[in-house]
């Protein structure tokens, strides 16, 4: 019976096997992950003349991939195609959503709206296949590092701190700021690494991951792209779809797809979270007297700082 290949599990096996590929093969891969609707609806022939390569590599790549040929590509390809447009094209509710309001002169609207279109697009990336184990990895890890630079810094560092609140020993890496060899000295296979990285990437990023996983370590890609550095080194993956520049345009669906990460740890070992969240709360009220409790709030009743006014 021959082996049926979902779009996803085939963009994985081209992320996995791209640097084991000859130059032209690559041209190919990056060709079907770019392009899938000429690789749906033309010849292997068709598509080696638009991707500037040959007939021959399309079928040697599909070989590589240990596909049975061209054909069983295809159908893949035209039947992930077709199960997209079952769905409600988000691309057309946002073009309709979005130019309404921007007749209408309504920036706020607009921009938020185009945030939930490319949430809506990342969500298609994300599937349980691609979901629970990444949650798994990062809860059977004894350490988890998390880093991230540029524009990936600032989700990197909410993400370390969140997750060290729900399950703890988490630490991000903060380039300059820590010793890397001290850092990297300090995992195992019992660790795991959640890279963030979008363009335009910083090389440091991928070679503490590839430093990591000569460690032993797992790793979680979060980036844009199969194919970006963090993502060929990475044992997992979740890609994340953003307008550029990603600095600037792109925060919400990066957040979007680090809360899913936080809250499916949390809901796995929620009664552990619970206990750590209490003593995190109990702890905070100790060493800052200043804040207010949520009953101190409610009924008016002064605080210690204020009434030793």
């Amino acid at each position: 019976m021959e082996r049926v290949y979902k779009m996803g599990y085939i963009n994985d096996l081209i992320r996995k096997k791209y640097n084991t590929m000859t130059n032209r093969q690559q041209i190919v891969a990056k060709y079907i992950l770019e392009h899938p609707k000429q690789v749906a609806f033309h010849t292997a022939k068709e598509v080696g003349e638009k991707s500037g390569t040959s007939e021959t590599t399309v079928i040697r790549l599909c070989y590589s991939l240990e596909l049975s040929g061209y054909s069983q590509l295809q159908k893949e390809v035209q039947a992930s195609l077709l199960n997209e447009k079952q769905e409600i094209d988000p691309l057309v509710k946002f073009r309709t959503s979005t130019t309404k309001l921007s007749e209408e002169d309504n920036l706020p609207e607009y921009l938020m709206i185009q945030d939930m279109h490319y949430i809506e697009k990342t969500i298609r990336n994300i599937s349980n296949q691609n979901y629970q184990p990444v949650i798994d990895m990062v809860i059977s890890s004894e350490k988890t590092f998390v880093v991230g630079f540029r524009s990936s810094y600032a989700p990197a560092n909410w993400l370390a701190f969140s997750l060290n609140i729900v399950r703890g020993n988490t630490r991000l890496y903060r380039g300059e700021i820590d010793d890397a060899i001290q850092t990297i000295s300090e995992m195992d296979e019992k660790s795991s690494v959640i890279a963030l990285s979008f363009p335009r990437y910083a090389e440091e990023t991928a070679k503490f991951v590839k430093a990591a996983k000569d460690k032993g370590a797992k790793v979680i890609a979060i980036t844009d792209n199969e194919l970006s550095p963090v993502g060929l080194l990475a044992d997992r993956i979740w890609r994340v779809e953003t307008p550029s520049p990603t600095a600037l345009k792109g925060m919400a669906p990066i957040f979007s797809v680090l809360n899913i990460l936080v809250q499916g740890v949390a809901s796995t070992q929620w009664e552990e979270v619970q206990k750590r969240v209490e003593n995190y709360e109990k702890t905070s009220q100790q060493y800052y007297p200043f804040v207010r409790n949520k009953e101190d709030m409610t009924t008016g009743k002064k605080g210690a700082a204020d009434e030793d006014r």
